[in-house]
């Protein structure tokens, strides 16, 4: 009976030996992927920020407060069909960048559609790929990191300035309980293209093109990134934007469009904290606590099996039976 529990103990325990390193190096990479329908929005706030007044002679005033709405919507038709060629989960992001001045008018308005493989956040290039309309090829990682984030630099899509720039890695930090990395990005003065939309009627691309005023662009990009799910907890950006040159200044050389220190919004960071930690959990689950679990539990279920089997094997004791006395 012994030899027989012996042998099942050893079979659980490869088992479980086994399925340690699969969970972690197999079925992790499967399992732990952004989902192709996920929905997510986010507000900034740049506060006593610089905005151009379009009507009053473009000149640049201060004001309370500036908004920005990010919107990131899955799009799964559109991921569904680069599966197809790309042979790997792909997920299709439409997101949507909405800047209002403190009276709740339009600001600027820029759409973009970011494509990339779902556990790696590596772009996925396929039609669609774009910036505000204009065709893009990104190079590196946008809005988020991939899952267990490194200790180095990264490329980072600047979406104003159309290109990829390093992003680099700071330090470790702890932002609101959670141990994060600091990542910084200095984008240097950078002529960029006008928004398609434009707050005032009649103002297009293209007639600011023929002025010969062109649209300059800088800032410092800050990013507190969880590690383990690659998600940002907060980001901030000193953000600033200048028209330079043209007829249209009427002989100024530039005006300020707008400058401020971009924040997430205090409900959103909560929301976003709350998220991350849940989120955490379930990736320690697939890279830690149950490989390691499996590990141990394979490695006591082997020495018990072993400690039976030798109990087995062990000679029985003999009783060795006592003469009896003979009588005369």
């Amino acid at each position: 009976m012994r030899r027989k529990t012996s042998l099942v103990l050893l079979a659980l325990a490869v088992f479980f030996a086994a399925l340690s390193p699969l969970l972690r190096w197999y079925a992790f990479p499967r399992l732990a992927k952004i989902p192709a329908n996920q929905y997510q929005d986010m507000v900034l706030e740049a506060k006593d920020a610089t905005l151009i007044d379009y009507n009053d002679g473009m000149k640049a005033k201060k004001v309370s407060k500036v908004t920005i709405v990010q919107t990131l919507k899955g799009n799964v038709e559109a991921s569904e069909k680069i599966e197809k060629t790309a042979r790997k989960d792909v997920v299709v992001w439409d997101g949507l960048s909405y800047v209002v001045g403190p009276d709740g008018k339009m600001v600027s308005r820029i759409p973009e559609r970011y494509i990339f493989d779902a556990h790696t956040q590596d772009p996925v290039h396929a039609t669609g790929e774009s910036v505000d309309g204009d065709p893009v090829k990104r190079v590196g990682i946008e809005f988020k990191w991939p899952f267990l984030t490194e200790k180095r630099d990264y490329q980072y899509f600047d979406a104003q300035a159309r290109t990829s720039a390093p992003i680099h890695y700071k330090g470790t930090q702890t932002f609101r309980g959670v141990d994060v990395y600091y990542f910084e990005q200095t984008i240097p003065w950078t002529k960029v293209p006008f928004p398609k939309t434009m707050p005032v009627q009649g103002i297009t691309p293209a007639s600011l093109a023929r002025t010969g005023t062109t649209r300059w662009y800088t800032t410092v990009r800050k990013f507190w990134v969880e590690p383990l799910t690659g998600a940002p907890v907060y980001g901030e950006e000193l953000h600033k934007e200048e028209l330079r040159g043209g007829t249209l200044l009427g002989g100024r050389d530039k005006v300020t469009v707008f400058a401020g220190d971009v924040k997430m919004r205090e409900d959103y960071i909560r929301h976003t904290v709350d998220l991350v930690k849940s989120n955490r959990t379930l990736v320690l689950l697939m890279t830690s606590y149950l490989p390691w679990g499996f590990l141990i539990l394979g490695l006591l279920l082997l020495s018990l099996s072993l400690w039976l089997e030798a109990r087995s094997r062990r000679p029985a004791a003999t009783k060795v039976e006592e003469p009896e006395p003979v009588t005369a």
